[in-house]
C-alpha cells in the first residue's frame, strides 16, 4: 500500500472550509472570527510545517527506521492493519494529549493550540513549532517497534489530525448518537474551554470512547457557554510569543528554583505548579469550583435549609 501525504492534499480544502465558515458565521450569527487571531493561527500552522525541515524531521526518521529494524512483529501493509493501527494510534493520541495537559514540559508545546480565545476552523491550524522530536520518539515510535510500518504510522496520525479539523467550530451543535463514539464539535468545545467545570476533559482525537473509558468525559452544558483560551491569556497575536512564552516561563522559574525538587516541579509538574502552592493548577481550580458548585455542596445546602425551623 502507498500512503499519500493527506495533510498536504487537504490544505486547499482547509482554506475553502475556512472561507465557508466565515460566511456561515456572518449569516448564522453564531461563532466568531477575529482577523489578527486567525492570521496568527495560520502563521503558526505554516511554521509547524516548516519546523521539521530544520533538522528535527531527520532525527524522527532515523528513530523510526531504527525502531522498525528492531520490530517485534512483521505486520503487513493491508487494510485491516491500517484500521488496527488507527485505533491503537488514537489511544496513543489520547494519552499523549492528556499528558500534554498534565505535565508542563509537554504543555509548553501544546499550549500553542489552546492560546486562541476564539474557536473556529483556523484554531485547528494553530500548531506548535516545538516539541515534535520528543513527542514522535516517545509516543509514536513504539507503534513502529510493534511492527507497523513507519509510513503507516505517519499516515494514520495524519488521518487523526485531518478528522480533528472539522470539530473546531461553533456553528455545529450536538450530533445525536454519534457523540457516544466519536469526538464532535460539542465535545471538543469543552476541551478548549477554560470554565472550571470543563477543565481536564475530552482529550480524544477521533474516538471519544477513550474519555468515557478513563473518566475524563464532560458533556457540554447548554446553560454554560465555553470560554476559550488559557487560564492566563497572552493578550498578543505575536507568533514568536505564542510559540515560546511557556518555554520562557519554565526557564524563569527554574532559574528562581531553590532546590532540585523545585526544578523538577517547575519543569515536569502540572502547569501552574509552585513550591508553596501560591499558583493554581487546573486540578486545584476545578476542585475549588466543585466545592462551591458541586453536588455535595448542593446537597449539604439543601440539608441545612431543611433543618431550619419554618417561619
Amino acid at each position: 500500500m502507498e500512503f499519500p501525504d493527506i495533510i498536504a492534499l487537504a490544505v486547499p480544502v482547509f482554506l475553502i472550509l475556512v472561507i465557508t465558515e466565515i460566511v456561515a458565521v456572518r449569516i448564522m450569527k453564531r461563532g466568531r472570527y477575529e482577523a489578527r487571531d486567525s492570521a496568527a493561527s495560520l502563521l503558526m500552522g505554516f511554521g509547524s510545517e516548516l519546523a521539521p525541515l530544520l533538522g528535527g524531521g531527520a532525527i524522527v526518521v532515523a528513530a523510526f527506521a531504527g525502531a522498525y529494524e528492531l520490530r517485534f512483529f512483521d505486520i503487513p501493509n493491508t487494510l485491516w492493519a491500517v484500521a488496527l493501527c488507527f485505533v491503537i494510534d488514537d489511544l496513543r493520541y489520547y494519552w499523549w494529549h492528556r499528558i500534554s495537559h498534565e505535565r508542563r514540559w509537554f504543555w509548553a508545546s501544546h499550549v500553542v493550540h489552546h492560546s486562541s480565545q476564539h474557536y473556529n476552523l483556523t484554531t485547528a491550524l494553530r500548531q506548535t513549532w516545538t516539541g515534535q522530536i520528543l513527542t514522535q520518539i516517545l509516543f509514536r515510535a513504539p507503534l513502529v517497534l510493534i511492527g507497523f510500518h513507519p509510513a503507516m504510522v505517519v499516515f494514520v496520525g495524519a488521518l487523526n489530525l485531518l478528522y480533528q479539523f472539522w470539530i473546531h467550530t461553533e456553528i455545529i451543535g450536538r450530533l445525536g448518537p454519534i457523540e457516544w463514539v466519536f469526538n464532535t464539535p460539542s465535545h471538543h468545545r469543552v476541551h478548549h474551554a477554560t470554565n472550571p467545570k470543563y477543565l481536564d476533559a475530552n482529550y480524544a482525537g477521533t474516538l471519544i470512547v477513550w474519555d468515557r473509558l478513563f473518566g475524563t468525559f464532560v458533556r457540554e452544558d447548554e446553560s454554560e457557554k465555553p470560554r476559550y483560551g488559557i487560564i492566563k491569556n497572552l493578550g498578543t497575536f505575536n507568533p514568536i510569543i505564542i510559540s515560546f512564552h511557556e518555554w520562557v516561563g519554565i526557564l524563569k522559574d527554574v532559574r528562581s528554583a531553590k532546590s532540585f525538587r523545585d526544578v523538577l516541579g517547575y519543569t515536569f509538574g502540572p502547569p501552574g505548579w509552585s513550591p508553596d502552592g501560591s499558583r493554581q493548577t487546573s486540578v486545584m481550580i476545578k476542585e475549588r469550583w466543585q466545592r462551591i458548585n458541586g453536588p455535595d455542596r448542593k446537597e449539604a445546602d439543601a440539608r441545612k435549609l431543611a433543618q431550619q425551623p419554618a417561619e
